[in-house]
């Protein structure tokens, strides 16, 4: 079996890399140890947005039916049916990608994939049956794995990862988040809706590391009055399993007092790692960095010629649209074409209630590079849309260069946050100003209305506020 290009793992990153790689007329192939789709469709992305969304429909019927005038019975959970509606989602969209292979003439091998040599893949299926690949490239796309605590032990049972707590079989009665980062705060809202306790302990001074400082004071006082309890500066050094209730130590980052928190489930969600181990790199010559992620260039090539690597083994944020894009460009590359990735356009969303979305530079970014740039903010409280749906929480704010008037970055806290930074995202590659955002009709009335008024705040000329 010999192959232009075969790709290992079939996540975002790599089933769209096999795709566009089919498209350009490559002769491709792909192994997948498990499911196709990688952890964003099975235990990741797909899953956790069903339950948010079912949750959201949850809370919303029991809270905010009646102020519209819509009268119901108190909802009551189905847990087992909401969990069957996650995995719907699941196998929907696992078949959706079965289906673009088949449709594309791409080869699936099932089993799990190891590089013997350059141009040379081991394929070990599950029933302990080896083949050999011959291909011209390979492209590794594996992903992340769940990073884990010392001296925490997961069981995704008492303990659990973000895969186990996307399963629970039933509703705890107090769930203690380890970390307040994305995972966390999404997981930590679903089982809040639907009638868990929620403490979130979390090492630095505030939730959502990395984010806009601004968008992170505002989040966690919305997340507080949800009723959420934040421990910040915090750290859990140890879990006692031995009784019932899970006992969680915590204490101070800086040194302290110890406490002791008792909880049913405790979700440990302090990041993800590469996942590296086992394809046959070290053997292969593959350089890895201090972190385990693999080592390559702006082509995407790493030290050994005809291997490659996209996604969360290399360097960036952990994405799956970051790896998609990448994928695409590795495959242009491969077939002669200019692939490229913009990374000073790639979006991030929080799926809470309210969304949160960024692009480009925050605030404290641009004073750590000394970039001088002018600021427009518009509150949801003053969108004629937000105030009739009665989702005013949260802002919009954008950064422009103060010379130029160019957007730097664009952040967003509010309903539909997520679909909102679309129109940032393609401003900001088209390298629009401000002003341009600003002089764009927007449709009335709408949220993205915000951003406008946003942009015409930059020159301190909003219209509504």
């Amino acid at each position: 079996m010999s192959y232009d290009l075969i790709v290992i793992g079939t996540g975002p990153g790599g089933y769209v890399c096999a795709i566009r790689a089919a498209q350009l007329g490559l002769k491709t192939a792909v192994v997948e140890k498990t499911s196709f789709g990688g952890t964003c469709l099975n235990i990741g992305c797909i899953p956790s947005k069903a339950l948010l969304h079912a949750s959201e429909l949850f809370e919303e019927a029991g809270h905010s039916f009646a102020k519209m005038g819509i009268g119901v019975p108190a909802p009551k959970l189905d847990l087992p049916t909401m969990l069957k509606f996650k995995q719907d989602a699941i196998d929907g969209n696992v078949k959706g990608v079965d289906f673009l292979f088949k449709k594309n003439k791409i080869d699936a091998f099932i089993g799990t994939g190891r590089i013997t040599a350059p141009g040379k893949v081991e394929v070990k299926g599950n029933d302990g049956k080896t083949q050999t690949l011959e291909t011209k490239n390979i492209v590794i796309a594996t992903g992340s794995d769940v990073a884990k605590l010392r001296g925490i032990e997961i069981d995704e049972k008492r303990i659990v990862s973000s895969t186990g707590a996307l399963s629970l079989d039933k509703v705890p009665e107090h769930l203690l988040v380890i970390g307040a980062g994305v995972i966390g705060l999404e997981l930590g809202s679903v089982w809040r809706r639907i009638g868990a306790k929620v403490t979130v302990v979390e090492f630095l001074d505030g939730v959502l590391p990395g984010m806009d400082g601004e968008v992170r004071k505002q989040a966690q006082r919305l997340f507080e009055k949800q009723g959420m309890t934040f421990k910040l500066s915090s750290k859990v050094t140890g879990v006692d399993t031995s009784g019932k209730k899970l006992k969680a130590t915590i204490e101070p980052a800086k040194g302290g007092a110890a406490e002791t928190i008792e909880a049913d489930i405790v979700l440990v969600s302090t990041g993800r790692v590469p996942y590296t181990e086992n394809l046959g790199l070290k053997e292969a010559g593959v350089t890895l960095d201090e972190r385990g992620r693999v080592t390559v260039d702006h082509h995407y090539a790493t030290n050994v010629p005809g291997i490659y690597a996209i996604g969360d083994v290399i360097v960036g944020p952990m994405l799956a649209h970051k790896a998609e894009d990448e994928g695409v460009a590795v495959a242009e590359i491969l077939a002669g074409q200019a692939g490229h990735v913009n990374y000073d356009v790639i979006p991030g969303v929080v799926y809470t209630m309210p969304e949160i979305a960024a692009v480009g530079k925050s605030e404290e970014d641009l004073k750590a590079a000394g970039v001088a740039y002018n600021v427009g903010k518009f509150p949801f409280t003053a969108n004629g849309r937000a105030k009739a749906n009665q989702q005013t929480d949260g802002f919009v704010k954008i950064l422009a260069d103060a010379k130029t008037d160019r957007v730097l970055g664009v952040h967003i806290i509010g309903s539909d946050a997520g679909n909102m930074i679309a129109e940032a995202c393609v401003a900001m590659e088209f390298g629009a100003s401000a002003e341009d955002i600003a002089r764009t009709c927007h449709a009335h009335p709408t949220l993205p209305e915000a951003v406008k008024e946003a942009a015409l705040a930059v020159a301190k000329r909003a219209i509504h506020m």
